[in-house]
């Protein structure tokens, strides 16, 4: 076989080992085809060399939002996906955003497509927000979003006005969902908590960013996701409680794992990894001048940059907790949420103080835009805790669980077996290669002007990671280059075009944890055939 391109002398890493040194991918259009020793290059073939570094599945993001409307400030299509690939990412899952309003599903995933279409970088598909689930929807629309869009994945809110789903909503979705075969996902906070708190410090002027955290405590989210929980036990659903976070939360979801057998899967996210609620309160921003000098500026309204639901929490130990469930094969997929808005805009973060100053009133932390970019800084920082050996102990990872967490694990969850989130014969030739260790380029500090979206700051400025994707393959085309990016100037790297990104049709996902069709506890065999038969009548 005449190869397309091969990539040689690489260190092959999966979801379940490490291969042995010195192996070479052969791609042949765009799939992979084989995995050898030695692989013969034909006259045209191109060779990509490793160099003995690692080779990993690209990245499976699979929770980021994209051109969504209660963000105008935040990256769209372009920048987002030009950021997802630089970052070693190539396929992403955004979602399509269902408003009260909406009665039909159909125009919703038709105005996504219409932000999308010739407008992704890498390969993408959607999610739906459901936020009004009418008969119609539930019982005609779910089911041709199966078949004919390809859409198998639904998020439900607890929590924000807009979006937010009472229990009997739940359980009518969650019913129809477990009968299709789709994929739940569940942002699991308790409103009325969330709410009363708010209020009450809003009433005694406790209005800055910081005290987003404190409206926001973990008890409301652990009480959540136990009540998310026992939904999904009592209908026998599949569930993925995204972006958890907090000690007893996380308790709850290994609860239900291991001493349950439940399919309860679990998600979190880099900046609950590393990141407290300490930024919250931070009243200055660093800036830098043309000569490269950095200046603290006073804002106390600079915590807001931090700003994301549920909040960043407050001690080691609760960072610690969630490395914990990473460890323990609690936590069963990593993604970003990519959610930003910019900071210095009268749309974004400062939103606030702007509309305040306008109608001379005070600035709440209650009318922060939640969310925080990330989409570019996952892959390396956890490429890092897989690598680095100055980590502390108990944050590592090994490097078949960074893969597992990153691309595997998301791309059978939501479809894409097969296709996705790995390396060998048939799977698209998606590939991320590192830098070889000790190379001169692998470590990196991050700042925010080495990234790529169009947000303007990061919350991981100055972090040090050890590594950084050297080239992104999509379907076996090199679209990202970070050593012409060294040399050429910021954006240069980019060797891709907006046009390359397939939007991706997925089957039904796996269920990754737990067995379906269990009896829920306290009731007889058969006890819920009594009513689970009548769902359609």
């Amino acid at each position: 076989m005449d190869f397309d391109l091969i990539v040689k002398n690489a260190i092959i890493v999966t979801a379940t080992e490490v291969l042995q040194p010195g192996l070479s991918i052969g791609v042949k259009d765009g799939i992979i085809v084989a995995v050898a020793l030695f692989l013969p290059a034909g006259p045209d073939t191109k060779i990509v060399d490793a160099e003995g570094a690692y080779v990993t599945p690209g990245g499976v993001d699979s929770h980021v939002h994209l051109h969504q409307d209660n963000a105008p400030t935040g990256d769209k299509w372009l920048t987002g996906s030009r950021s997802a690939l630089a970052g070693g990412n190539t396929t992403i899952l955004a979602f399509a955003s269902q408003k009260r309003t909406d009665e039909s599903l159909y125009p919703v995933v038709e105005e996504y497509h219409n932000r999308s279409r010739g407008q992704s970088y890498i390969d993408y598909g959607f999610h739906l927000i459901l936020t009004r689930a009418t008969a119609k929807i539930l019982q005609e629309e779910l089911k041709v979003m199966i078949e004919q869009e390809g859409i198998t994945s639904l998020k439900l809110y607890m929590t924000y006005p807009a979006m937010k789903l009472g229990d009997g909503d739940m359980l009518d979705i969650m019913m129809q969902a477990r009968e299709l075969g789709v994929t739940t996902m569940i942002h699991a906070e308790n409103s009325d908590m969330i709410d009363m708190i708010t209020t009450r410090l809003l009433k005694h002027s406790r209005t800055l960013p910081k005290f987003h955290a404190i409206a926001r405590p973990q008890i409301a989210e652990a009480e959540a996701t136990h009540r998310a929980i026992s939904l999904s036990t009592l209908t026998s659903t599949p569930i993925l409680i995204v972006h958890m976070s907090s000690p007893v939360a996380l308790s709850h979801a290994r609860k239900a794992q291991s001493k349950s057998l439940l399919p309860v899967h679990a998600e979190s996210c880099p900046h609950y990894m590393y990141l407290l609620s300490s930024n919250l309160a931070a009243t200055s921003i660093t800036t830098h001048d043309d000569h490269g000098h950095s200046h603290e500026v006073d804002d106390e309204w600079a915590g807001s940059r931090h700003v994301c639901a549920p909040p960043l929490r407050h001690s080691d130990s609760d960072l610690q907790s969630v490395w914990d469930a990473v460890n323990n094969g609690t936590i069963t997929v990593i993604s970003s949420d990519h959610a930003p808005t910019l900071y210095n805009s009268p749309g974004g973060k400062r939103k606030p103080v702007v509309d305040a100053q306008a109608s001379s009133s005070v600035p709440t932390f209650a009318q922060i835009p939640n969310g925080l970019p990330g989409i570019e800084t996952r892959l390396p920082i956890l490429f890092s805790a897989a690598t680095d050996p100055s980590a502390p102990a108990g944050r590592r990872l090994s490097l078949p669980r960074f893969v597992e967490l990153t691309s595997t694990n998301p791309a059978k969850m939501y479809g894409l077996a097969g296709k996705k989130g790995s390396i060998a014969p048939g799977y698209d030739a998606d590939l991320v290669v590192w830098y070889p260790k000790l190379h001169d380029d692998a470590n990196i500090t991050i700042t925010n002007d080495i990234l790529h979206h169009s947000i303007d700051y990061t919350p991981f400025e100055g972090m040090k990671v050890c590594n950084w994707p050297r080239y992104v393959l999509l379907r076996g085309e090199m679209k990202w280059d970070r050593d012409v990016e060294l040399r050429d100037g910021h954006g240069k790297g980019i060797l891709g075009k907006p046009m390359d990104g397939q939007y991706l049709k997925r089957a039904k996902g796996e269920v990754l944890v737990g067995r379906l069709g269990q009896t829920p506890p306290g009731m007889l065999e058969g006890e819920t055939d009594n009513w689970m038969t009548y769902t359609h009548e």
